[in-house]
């Protein structure tokens, strides 16, 4: 992963952050006073999504169900940030807003978010590789007889 990723990328790693990782971090920049005064634009809200998927073979999608999130949105010094978590936890949404903002506007505490996006990245490519791994394992090779 680049040094710093796309917006796209960043909001998709910041939900993708453990409660632990993103709450204490937007909770110390606002006690830091470093930022300006937040508006929160629209309040953590829970609500349901459609999930799409598309299947391998015909490439044709179809919906697998629903899943619950967490959306939120705020500005800060006039820049927006959004966050759309899975689950309910809206503490945790509305830090990742905090962040998404903070580091759209490239603000001094930029490099510690892409940091923690950096960290994320790792431990979700870690965790596909060793699911891909045990998928793998259980391959099926089958030959045809001409």
């Amino acid at each position: 992963m680049s040094s710093t990723p796309t917006r796209e990328r960043r909001c998709e790693l910041l939900a993708a952050a453990a409660h632990e990782e993103i709450v204490p971090l937007a909770e110390r920049l606002l006690a830091d006073g470093a930022l300006p005064e937040p508006t929160v634009l629209k309040s953590p809200e829970t609500g349901m999504v459609v999930l799409q998927v598309r299947e391998p073979v015909e490439e044709t999608r179809f919906y697998l169900g629903e899943v619950l999130v967490t959306e939120c949105s705020v500005d800060v010094a006039g820049v927006p940030g959004w966050c759309m978590r899975p689950g309910d936890d809206r503490v945790a949404a509305l830090a990742g807003a905090l962040l998404d903002a903070i580091a759209a506007a490239d603000g001094p505490a930029t490099a510690e978010i892409d940091a923690l996006c950096a960290a994320v990245a790792e431990r979700v490519a870690a965790k596909d590789a060793t699911e891909w791994a045990e998928v793998t394992a259980t391959t099926i090779v089958f030959e045809e007889l001409a």
